[in-house]
């Protein structure tokens, strides 16, 4: 059978800029964090710019944009201001994403098939302009299928929901919903899109989910930032990246 593809890992270095604006300073220096994450392995960089500004700033997108050596991924509403912010910036791929005011985190997926008409003018322009577009959206049939027919290449997995489960102890529902990501990742492989999944994730579960086949890219922020409060945030890159090599290993033992 073909080698199973190399896992990417996105770095989310979002909550660093949350920190910082705590004080209201400059320190710690989320672009400082991008370059760390880097030099420990990491294959990418995410940062949502938020509509309130609440972690990530317009000046760390352009930093960032400036002076990571791998990709920036630059998760985003589809709102006209945000749309004109990333064509600016022209990072290396937009995601996205939800956004409500009031949430402490994305609660959910984007509803591509509710919001077709208006996001497939955004997406062809993102297109036009060379930058690659991921819809951050549930492993839903629907979306999946809609998310096809609006020309975005990529997808990207919400898995909270499967990672909520599995943290309140609730075996069923994490089936439930493990199987729901197992069958949307085969979907949406076999509908020509690139499939990457995050939200939630943490060493176990990026283990799990590195042997689906389909899964090409994971993005992971919160946790990370959190296990690197105690052992670096170097460290946390090298151990993350260790449970997905050993996730990727078990697809390679039954290939």
């Amino acid at each position: 059978m073909t080698k199973p593809l190399p896992l990417r890992l996105g770095v989310n270095i979002d909550h660093v800029a949350t920190l910082r604006n705590a004080r209201g300073g400059r320190r710690p220096d989320p672009v400082r964090a991008a370059l760390a994450a880097i030099e420990a392995g990491a294959d990418g960089i995410t940062a949502h710019l938020r509509e309130d500004r609440r972690h990530i700033r317009d000046e760390d997108m352009v930093r960032l944009k400036a002076e990571i050596s791998k990709p920036l991924n630059f998760e985003m509403a589809a709102t006209p201001d945000m749309v004109e912010i990333a064509l600016a910036t022209r990072p290396h791929a937009v995601c996205l994403v939800p956004e409500r005011r009031e949430e402490l985190t994305t609660e959910g997926g984007l509803d591509v098939a509710g919001q077709h008409n208006a996001l497939a003018p955004v997406i062809a322009r993102f297109n036009d302009a060379g930058v690659r577009v991921s819809l951050f959206i549930a492993a839903d049939v629907r979306q999946i299928e809609i998310a096809a027919k609006l020309r975005a290449p990529v997808i990207e997995l919400h898995t909270g929901a499967w990672c909520d489960a599995i943290e309140d102890g609730d075996t069923a529902k994490a089936a439930s919903e493990w199987q729901r990501i197992v069958k949307g990742a085969a979907l949406a492989k076999s509908a020509g899109l690139e499939v990457h999944a995050g939200h939630g994730l943490d060493y176990a579960t990026a283990e799990t989910i590195a042997a689906l086949p389909e899964i090409m890219e994971l993005n992971i922020g919160y946790y990370m930032i959190g296990e690197a409060l105690f052992v670096g945030l170097g460290e946390t890159v090298r151990a993350m990246r260790a449970a997905m090599v050993r996730g990727r290993g078990l697809l390679t033992a039954s290939a």
